[in-house]
């Protein structure tokens, strides 16, 4: 069974639709979650919309974990680095930029985990990141009907943590501590500790909706639906089409 995590509806939609194309969709409700049992590109699997944020990622991961023996994340990010409005981050590793337990364990250092860096299943993050760059290549039309470039697919450091991104002093800071980040979000880095510990393969993609700063270039909502939906969708079947 693989569950495949979105944080917010939106993300999900295309997804979801593409589930009830495919066959029925059926939910049950755990802990007042509802997750979504369906069939994508002739694989079960569970589809669930964890809410924002890490403690909310978590939750809905945890519940994942004890049926699904792989997941998937997909959704939108403030870019870092060299990404942009319309490219595709890859996870290779997560690190939640605002935990500090300072002086008793070195910044970012999870206690229980042993490290600040959680890295992704390297055969799922080499799948994800062929449904990138096929995706990308896909889309790149679409993007350049909203006036963006074309779409690049990256690989990295994705960060997490409960705030929203959204100045460039704050954006700036985190490029500064973090140098090799390439995207920052709030529940990537909660749910590759919640597969590390129960032992599940873990995956994530991120597209990219801004640059983490006031100078947002496209409406966010309008993004959500025109570009972040379809590439998510995408990207899913992409990679259960290729799954070994």
């Amino acid at each position: 069974m693989i569950g495949i995590i979105a944080a917010m509806e939106q993300e999900l939609a295309a997804i979801m639709v593409a589930a009830h194309a495919e066959g029925p969709v059926t939910t049950q409700v755990l802990a007042g979650r509802p997750l979504h049992h369906c069939t994508l590109a002739g694989r079960p699997v569970v589809l669930a919309q964890s809410g924002v944020g890490k403690v909310a990622a978590a939750a809905t991961s945890a519940l994942l974990a004890t049926t699904c023996d792989t997941m998937i994340m997909v959704g939108t990010a403030g870019g870092l680095g060299d990404s942009a409005p319309g490219d595709v981050v890859v996870a290779t590793e997560l690190l939640q930029h605002d935990f500090d337990a300072r002086p008793l364990w070195p910044q970012w250092v999870l206690p229980g985990v042993g490290q600040s860096r959680i890295p992704t299943d390297p055969a799922l993050t080499d799948l994800l990141s062929a449904a990138a760059e096929a995706v990308c290549a896909e889309h790149r039309p679409d993007l350049a009907h909203l006036g963006l470039p074309a779409g690049r697919a990256h690989r990295g450091l994705v960060i997490s943590g409960d705030q929203f991104i959204g100045s460039a002093a704050a954006s700036d800071a985190l490029q500064a501590a973090l140098p090799d980040a390439l995207a920052v979000e709030m529940e990537g880095a909660a749910v590759a500790q919640v597969c590390r510990t129960a032992g599940v393969p873990f995956a994530l993609a991120r597209t990219i909706s801004d640059r983490a700063d006031h100078d947002a270039a496209l409406d966010f909502a309008a993004f959500l639906e025109q570009v972040a939906a379809p590439y998510a969708r995408d990207l899913v079947l992409e990679l259960l089409r290729n799954l070994g």
